[in-house]
């Protein structure tokens, strides 16, 4: 389990969280929803490490965690997280190359974790292209492989579905699904409603730097409350049939 206990942390004099408790609970899907602003990718930085608080403490697996070189470098294989803008993760002129990046700076022995990632998230056909010619759901993959290639615990996802179309976001759900089947455990930051709520096991919200509900659902009362859309899919409504959207 990642838990935070009382986290605060201010950015150029303005707080971002404010006396914070989140809990991701071990095999769960927990999904973080608020307005712009609230926290979100913030929390989601403390939780593996790229920032440490001001005040309060996070835990991973009852461990408190420590801001020394090697307990960040232990922290980071264990909770791993993908960015919003998979440029800000890409850091290897090619797919392979990238892949690798995170096994060789850990220093650990690949024993083809790289080539089993890009097959799950199906970029292996592209190994030898360049990141720059990717696409950006491409890139996203590419990212996430990175990521996966260390083989974590914990998976932090900010906004996955950002700038995607409706295949890109198909695709997303479906890497969600299996990677939840395999005992990762996921905490997403989006503002995809949608997406969330059929990906997540918990949902969480935050509001003014703190955590203001948790639950297993969110209605749309709920939701008004704190500046959210939420839709349904309402086949029967739909011609042919088909399952498209509308704003509840």
């Amino acid at each position: 389990m990642i838990r935070t206990e009382d986290l605060t942390f201010a950015r150029d004099g303005e707080v971002v969280l404010d006396g914070v408790d989140f809990r991701a609970e071990s095999g769960d899907v927990t999904v973080l929803f608020g307005r712009n602003g609230a926290g979100k990718s913030t929390l989601l930085r403390h939780c593996n490490g790229l920032l440490e608080p001001d005040a309060g403490m996070v835990y991973v697996d009852g461990e408190a965690v420590a801001y020394d070189d090697a307990s960040l470098s232990a922290l980071r294989q264990q909770v791993g997280m993908v960015f919003q803008n998979p440029d800000d993760q890409l850091v290897a002129p090619t797919v392979e190359q990238d892949v690798e990046f995170g096994l060789v700076n850990a220093g650990v022995d690949d024993s083809g974790r790289a080539e089993r990632a890009m097959e799950r998230l199906g970029v292996a056909e592209h190994a030898d292209r360049l990141c720059n010619t990717l696409s950006g759901g491409e890139k996203k993959r590419v990212g996430l492989a990175g990521v996966l290639a260390l083989e974590p615990d914990y998976l932090l996802l900010d906004e996955p579905t950002a700038g995607l179309d409706g295949e890109g976001c198909a695709a997303i759900v479906d890497v969600v699904e299996r990677l939840s089947e395999r005992g990762i455990t996921l905490v997403i930051a989006t503002h995809d409603v949608g997406f969330g709520l059929a990906v997540g096991d918990v949902v969480t919200v935050l509001d003014d730097g703190r955590v203001d509900y948790r639950g297993d659902s969110l209605s749309p009362a709920v939701a008004d409350r704190y500046g959210l859309r939420t839709f349904v899919f309402d086949s029967a409504a739909q011609p042919g049939g088909e399952d498209r959207p509308t704003v509840d």
